[in-house]
């Protein structure tokens, strides 16, 4: 569900320059699934699925796998088109050490976004 990261946001695109300096392990929970997003400097130098064992991260970003699908839908419908709506509607739980998160959050909202596709 997030491979792509290493794509959309890989060292040299324009998303990943918009956080030079940003190094965070970021956890994505898809219900029961988790993936280890691993960013350097702004760029996403390895997704890893789980499971994991004894995993390390930042942040962690839960939602039902449902949430996230309705999330990375092409036009997302009102209450899935953002992270923060997501929370707001208790579809999506914010774990961990915010304050990486928080610093850069237009870049994990476009991170995010960058697995939608591309709408005609």
């Amino acid at each position: 569900m997030f491979n792509d990261l290493t794509r959309t946001a890989a060292p040299g695109t324009p998303l990943a320059a918009q956080a030079r300096g940003l190094d965070m392990r970021l956890m994505l929970r898809a219900g029961d699934e988790d993936t280890l997003v691993v960013i350097r400097d702004g760029a996403v130098a390895d997704c890893i699925p789980g499971p994991h064992v004894t995993p390390s991260w930042d942040t962690r970003l839960s939602a039902a796998r449902a949430d996230w699908a309705e999330f990375l839908a092409p036009v997302p419908r009102p209450g899935y088109h953002d992270i923060y709506a997501l929370l707001r509607n208790d579809r999506m739980a914010f774990e961990g050490n915010l304050l990486p998160m928080m610093q850069n959050i237009m870049y994990i909202k476009r991170l995010l976004a960058s697995l939608r596709p591309e709408v005609a």
